[in-house]
């Protein structure tokens, strides 16, 4: 099931012709001429390019990307995040890969005074990327293999940033991830009714009312003591993960916007809900929205391969629950958006966010049918590791 925030109304992304690309790629010091420019990606955030350069040693090719500055609100702060995070990553593998690092973590291309950004004449700001070479992404799991490989990158992603060195990093979508607050905004809108839709989603309010009380229990959690803050990625979903081409081995996380301070189990969560069932996002017949064991138990080997030997005994119990929790926010925000008229995500059918919060909604029920296998499943993998907890 797919990403939420790709559908926000706030993206207004644009050809590459209507960029200046060359003058892009001159900030940057980019070697040798422009001789090839398009749209890259199926994000709909950012405006992303991928140019081809020809030089004397042959052709080269990089992605620019203008950041989205009505999502993102402090774009140093986020460019900031990255250049730490990818630094950090290549030291990690410096001290155990002796080959193809390039192709392993993103690298950001400086300008000639050592920024990782360039902010144009109309005050967009741009990052480049090199291109990682012979590897793919892909927008649907349509097999537990690619599921394990997608959910190995992620563990690993926040295994290495475990010891990231102060400073926190900067937040860069303010609780973006707090639940209870998500529900205020759903009760907010309700009592409003703005778009006289309360009557016609009164089933679904009632569902998210039910689940009210277990809202705050992975925060509260967290305030306890009892599950430590940590980097974490935030938008978990396959194709933020790039696949060698030939060994369709996960090599290189991309999509690091989001990157911040979380909790490891609102990325374990996201991964259950983008990658256990194989409808759409917003199925709208619901018969065909189920979570799949053998999905759910690729993910959780490829997580615990190669996160579990940091995650706590907490963490790792807490597994199948986040899974139910952060699909039922993110059918929360869906419903919010419904009934104050859809001015966030972007829709092509009247109900349609409607329909993306029922879809949510059931896959919340497939997994409460399904959650004491899920826990089984936890429990047997983990206890197939050999880490101490």
């Amino acid at each position: 099931m797919g990403r939420d925030d790709e559908n926000a109304q706030g993206a207004r992304l644009k050809s590459a012709s209507q960029f200046d690309l060359v003058a892009i790629g001159s900030a940057f010091g980019l070697k040798g001429d422009l001789i090839h420019a398009e749209r890259h990606g199926t994000g709909h955030i950012n405006d992303t390019f991928a140019v081809t350069y020809v030089h004397g040693e042959g052709m080269t090719r990089y992605v620019h990307q203008r950041i989205n500055r009505e999502v993102f609100s402090d774009p140093v702060g986020l460019m900031d995040n990255i250049r730490r995070v990818t630094g950090h990553l290549r030291s990690k593998l410096l001290e155990t890969v002796s080959s193809e690092i390039e192709r392993r973590v993103l690298t950001l291309v400086p300008k000639q005074d050592g920024s990782v950004y360039h902010i144009d004449a109309e005050d967009d700001m741009w990052r480049t990327y090199d291109f990682v070479e012979r590897a793919q992404t892909h927008d649907i799991v349509r097999s537990p293999a690619l599921a394990f490989e997608a959910a190995k990158a992620f563990g690993a992603f926040q295994r290495d940033l475990a010891d990231l060195p102060p400073p926190r990093l900067n937040d860069t979508i303010p609780a973006f991830h707090d639940t209870p607050s998500r529900f205020a905004a759903l009760q907010a809108a309700i009592g409003e009714d703005t778009a006289n839709r309360a009557a016609r989603a009164a089933a679904e309010i009632e569902f998210v009312v039910g689940h009210e009380p277990s809202l705050g229990r992975l925060l509260d959690l967290h305030r306890a003591g009892e599950i430590p803050e940590r980097v974490t990625h935030n938008d978990t979903k396959l194709n933020n993960v790039m696949i060698d081409v030939e060994t369709a081995e996960g090599v290189c996380v991309i999509d690091l916007d989001t990157v911040m301070p979380g909790l490891t189990l609102f990325d374990f969560g996201d991964m259950v809900r983008t990658s256990t069932s194989f409808s759409m996002e917003d199925e709208r017949d619901l018969s065909q929205v189920h979570m799949q064991m053998p999905l759910f138990e690729a993910l959780v080997r490829g997580y615990l391969q190669t996160a579990g030997s940091f995650l706590s005994r907490v963490e790792i119990g807490e597994m199948v629950f986040a899974g139910k929790l952060i699909t039922l926010e993110i059918g929360i925000r869906f419903l919010t958006d419904y009934l104050v008229g859809d001015t966030y995500f972007r829709i092509h059918r009247e109900e349609h966010n409607l329909d993306r919060c029922r879809a949510q909604f059931r896959l919340v029920e497939s997994i409460t049918e399904q959650q004491e296998s899920m826990l089984k499943v936890v429990e047997r993998v983990a206890s197939e590791r050999p880490w101490q907890h």
